[in-house]
C-alpha cells in the first residue's frame, strides 16, 4: 500500500506541474496572437470576428475532447474525421426518409458512439497497431454510410436536405442565445467543458484515466480495468465526433463527407499545443482548451494576413514542433517513481 500511495502522490504532483506549466505557455501564446491580431489586422477583436472565432473554436474543442481522453492513455484515435463526415451525411438522410430530427440526431450520436467503443475495445487488444486499427476502423463507418446515402442516388458523398431551424440557430454564425449574438453551440461548449474538468479531478472514472495513462501498474493495483477506461473513452470520442458532425450540419447547410478532414490534425494539434502528454498520464481537457483557442485565433490571424492554406498548415506545424520539445523535458510520470 505504501508504494501505491507514493505512485499516486508522485503521478498527481507530476500532473499539477506539467499542468500549470502548459496552462502558462498556452496563455502567453493566446495574448501574443491576440496582441499581434490587433496590431496587424484591422478589426480583428471586433465583435464579429469573435464570435465567429468562438464559434469554429466550439466545433474543434468537441471534437478534441475524445482526442484528449484518448492522449492521456497513451493513445490517439485516429477515427474521428471519419465519423465526423460520416455523421454529417448520415443525419440529413435519416432527415430524407421522415425520421423527426431529434430523433435522427440521438440515432447519430449513439451509433457513433457504438463505433468509438468497438474502436477502443480493438485498439485495446492490438495496441501495438492501435493507430491503424482507428484509422481502419474511421474508414470502414465512413465507406458503409456513404453506401447506404448512395442508395437511390450517384453521389454519396453529399447529402442535402432542410436543416431545422433549431440546428441552424444552435450552430450557425448568425445563432442566438437568449436573444444574444453568440450562437448556442459555444455555451454547450463551454459546458461540457466545465462539466470534463470536473469529472476528470473528481470521479473514479477522471482518475481511472490519469492512473492508467500514469502507470498500468499502478492501475492494475487499485483495481482499475484498462479495457473499460479503454473502451470508455474511444465511446466518448465517437460520440463528440458524431455530435460535431451533426452541428455542423446546422453550420454549412448542407452534408459533406469530407467536412471532418481538417480535425484529424487540428484536434491533435490542440492536445499537443495545450500540453497535454501523447504518452498518458499528464494534462487535461482544460489545457486542451486552450489549445483550441490558440489555434483557432491563430488561422484567424493567418486568414486576416491573406495567407494561404499551405501556409496556414506550415506555421501551425513550426509551432507544433517547438511545443512538443519543451513538454518533452519532462520525464514520463512512470519514468520518476
Amino acid at each position: 500500500m505504501t508504494l501505491l500511495a507514493t505512485e499516486q502522490t508522485m503521478s498527481q504532483t507530476g500532473r499539477s506541474v506539467k499542468l500549470q506549466r502548459s496552462i502558462v505557455i498556452g496563455f502567453g501564446l493566446l495574448a501574443a496572437l491576440l496582441v499581434l491580431g490587433t496590431i496587424l489586422v484591422p478589426g480583428f477583436i471586433s465583435p464579429r470576428n469573435a464570435r465567429s472565432i468562438l464559434l469554429l473554436a466550439a466545433f474543434l474543442g468537441l471534437a478534441s475532447l475524445g482526442q484528449t481522453l484518448c492522449a492521456m492513455v497513451g493513445a490517439l484515435d485516429l477515427s474521428i474525421p471519419y465519423v465526423i463526415g460520416g455523421a454529417n451525411i448520415l443525419f440529413p438522410s435519416l432527415l430524407v426518409t421522415g425520421m423527426p430530427a431529434w430523433l435522427a440526431a440521438i440515432v447519430v450520436v449513439i451509433l457513433g458512439a457504438a463505433i468509438g467503443v468497438a474502436n477502443g475495445f480493438l485498439s485495446f487488444r492490438l495496441q501495438g497497431q492501435a493507430l491503424i486499427m482507428s484509422l481502419g476502423v474511421g474508414f470502414a463507418f465512413v465507406g458503409a454510410v456513404q453506401l447506404y446515402t448512395s442508395i437511390g442516388s450517384d453521389y454519396g458523398g453529399t447529402v442535402f436536405a432542410p436543416v431545422p431551424n433549431w440546428l441552424r440557430n444552435f450552430a450557425a454564425f448568425n445563432g442566438k442565445t437568449f436573444g444574444l449574438s453568440l450562437p448556442p453551440v459555444v455555451l454547450v461548449w463551454l459546458l461540457i467543458t466545465l462539466a470534463t474538468i470536473w469529472a476528470l479531478y473528481n470521479t473514479w472514472f477522471g482518475r481511472s484515466i490519469y492512473a492508467v495513462g500514469g502507470s498500468r501498474t499502478a492501475a492494475a493495483r487499485l483495481g482499475i480495468s484498462e479495457t473499460k477506461v479503454w473502451t470508455s473513452i474511444h465511446g466518448i470520442s465517437g460520440a463528440m465526433s458524431a455530435l460535431t458532425g451533426v452541428l455542423l450540419l446546422g453550420f454549412s447547410g448542407g452534408g459533406f463527407v469530407g467536412v471532418g478532414d481538417p480535425y484529424l490534425f487540428t484536434t491533435v494539434a490542440a492536445v499537443v499545443i495545450g500540453g497535454t502528454s501523447l504518452l498518458g498520464g499528464a494534462g487535461g481537457y482544460g489545457a486542451t482548451v486552450l489549445g483550441v483557442l490558440v489555434l483557432t485565433v491563430m488561422t484567424s490571424l493567418l486568414v486576416g494576413l491573406g495567407l494561404s492554406f499551405a501556409a496556414q498548415q506550415a506555421i501551425v506545424g513550426l509551432l507544433i514542433v517547438p511545443m512538443v520539445a519543451v513538454y518533452a523535458r519532462t520525464p514520463h510520470i512512470r519514468n520518476q517513481i
